[in-house]
C-alpha cells in the first residue's frame, strides 16, 4: 500500500470524534483503532481555518474508483446517521480514510474481499465550514 496523505481536520471535529473513540460501546472495535491511527497523523486547524477543499465531518464529496471509473457522492458522517442516503460512517474504513482528506488525493485501502481499492477526491460539494457552519 502506499503512505497515507497529509490530512487537515479541525478542532471541532477532533473534539467529537475522540469523544466517540471513549465510548466504552466502542473502545475494542478495530474501526475505532483504524480512526485513531487516522486522528494521530492529523494536523488539526480550527473550523474557520478549513481549507473549503477539505473533507470534514458532514462533508457531501464527489469521488472515483480509479479502477472502475466509477464515481460516488458520499456524505460523511457520525454512526447514528450512517442509515442516510449516499452517506458513510467516520467508523467505516472509507470513512475514516477520507476524513481530513483534499480535493485531488488518493486513499488506498483493502476491502473486506482483500481487493486494494483507491478513491480519488474529485470535488466538495458541501462543507459545512466553507458554509459558515462551524459546529455541526
Amino acid at each position: 500500500m502506499s503512505p497515507k496523505p497529509p490530512i487537515i481536520v479541525s478542532t471541532f471535529d477532533f473534539e467529537r470524534i475522540e469523544q466517540l473513540l471513549d465510548s466504552s460501546a466502542l473502545r475494542n472495535e478495530a474501526s475505532v483503532k483504524a480512526l485513531a491511527l487516522e486522528l494521530e497523523r492529523a494536523e488539526l486547524v480550527a473550523p474557520e481555518e478549513i481549507p473549503a477543499d477539505v473533507i470534514t465531518m458532514n462533508s457531501k464529496a464527489r469521488f472515483i474508483d480509479d479502477a472502475s471509473g466509477t464515481e460516488y457522492d458520499l456524505t460523511l458522517v457520525y454512526p447514528h446517521h450512517a442509515n442516510l442516503p449516499d452517506s458513510v460512517s467516520i467508523l467505516a474504513p472509507v470513512g475514516s480514510a477520507l476524513l481530513g482528506m483534499s480535493v485531488g488525493q488518493t486513499i488506498e485501502w483493502q476491502v473486506p474481499s482483500g481487493k486494494n481499492v483507491q478513491l480519488r477526491i474529485l470535488a466538495i460539494l458541501y462543507q459545512p465550514e466553507a458554509n459558515g457552519e462551524f459546529n455541526l
